[in-house]
């Protein structure tokens, strides 16, 4: 009833496909949405990846215009050329239309996921738009208020800021989205994960010592250590975390946070009790001839002593007899023996 169009569909049975295509053939007519082959072509960052033997490749969705083979194209802040075109089947293409899905190959550096593109007529005005969107970058990048070293560092000093720095690689760029997304909801205002760099591949040598400068730790999503990078954890004492599941690394860095935090003292009132007599026993010191007047007394408990309403000593129970055996836990109503632990300065009431 809504304005959003439902097909239940199954991939393993391979039901409900032919609907939803219909479905979407239908919006797209009712709402005129309608690609021009005829410009240059634009369009949006799927996913990215680095491959064996391929390099950078980052799946591309061409949302107008055509692609074709040796165009010159920016992507985000990168400015690269069409050198292989790739259908979703991985048969090499001379061109793309609109609406259609296809892989670049080649690209001289990792593009993000949800980056935008754009064809242009010649590598100098790629390059030209490329460098003003860095530009751009790095001034919202900036923030509104420098904070000074002073003031980090007064604000570390309080215990005000409490960071888990962390160097993220993952198998594709939009995991580590997902990743970093998840790292927020988990950051309080007392502790938080702070991703100091993020990209995509294995876990190498300068990766573990990103994290050995910044006290940090690597972690790795899909994505296994090298050789030099076991060696440089070995050598820096970084611990170099691999997951495979999502969820896991979020719950590791939960317990992670958690030891951050200071611990919470929580006080635990386990009875009360009267002092009615008291004995000096000798080579041991006073023992307190005590009724249980609320609660109970256990062996391993921590005691005050309280005098005219005032503490006068804090420590531990030495003893604890009933009559003259030795008891686990007195209940409220009976009488016990109590010694205190290197005190022995025990009045009556």
């Amino acid at each position: 009833g809504g304005s959003t169009q439902f097909c239940p569909v199954s991939a393993i049975k391979g039901e409900g496909v032919d609907e939803l295509l219909e479905q979407v053939s239908l919006l797209a007519e009712i709402q005129e949405l309608k690609g021009n082959p005829g410009r240059s072509a634009k369009g949006v960052v799927i996913e990215s990846r680095v491959e064996k033997g391929r390099g950078n490749v980052a799946t591309v969705l061409v949302q107008d215009g055509t692609l074709k083979k040796g165009q010159h194209l920016v992507i985000g802040t990168m400015a690269t050329r069409v050198r292989v075109l790739n259908d979703e089947n991985g048969k090499a293409i001379a061109e793309a239309g609109p609406s259609m899905p296809v892989e670049l190959t080649g690209l001289p550096e990792t593009a993000n996921a949800g980056d935008t593109f754009d064809v242009c007529k010649d590598d100098k005005v790629a390059q030209e738009i490329a460098d003003v969107r860095k530009e751009q970058l790095l001034a919202d990048s900036q923030p509104d208020k420098p904070v000074s070293l002073e003031e980090l560092f007064a604000k570390i000093q309080a215990g005000d800021l409490k960071e888990l720095p962390i160097v993220l690689k993952t198998d594709v760029a939009g995991s580590a989205e997902a990743i970093r997304g998840l790292f927020d909801k988990i950051s309080t205002d007392e502790v938080s994960v702070k991703i100091i760099h993020s990209a995509v591949g294995a876990i190498n040598e300068s990766d573990v010592l990103l994290a050995s400068t910044a006290n940090g730790i690597a972690v790795g999503f899909n994505v296994r250590p090298d050789t030099g990078a076991q060696a440089a954890a070995k050598r820096t004492g970084v611990d170099i975390k691999t997951y495979s599941i999502v969820y896991e690394l979020v719950d590791d860095m939960k317990k992670a946070l958690g030891g951050l935090l200071e611990p919470e003292i929580r006080e635990k009132v386990l009875g009360r009790v009267e002092v009615r007599e008291v004995f000096g026993v000798p080579k041991i010191g006073t023992i307190a001839g005590c009724y249980v007047t609320d609660g109970n007394v256990t062996r391993n408990s921590m005691l005050r002593l309280l005098r005219d309403g005032k503490v006068i000593y804090q420590g531990k129970l030495s003893s604890l007899k009933r009559f003259k055996d030795d008891a686990k836990e007195v209940q409220s109503g009976y009488e016990c023996g109590i010694g205190i632990e290197n005190y022995n300065d025990i009045k009556v009431g």
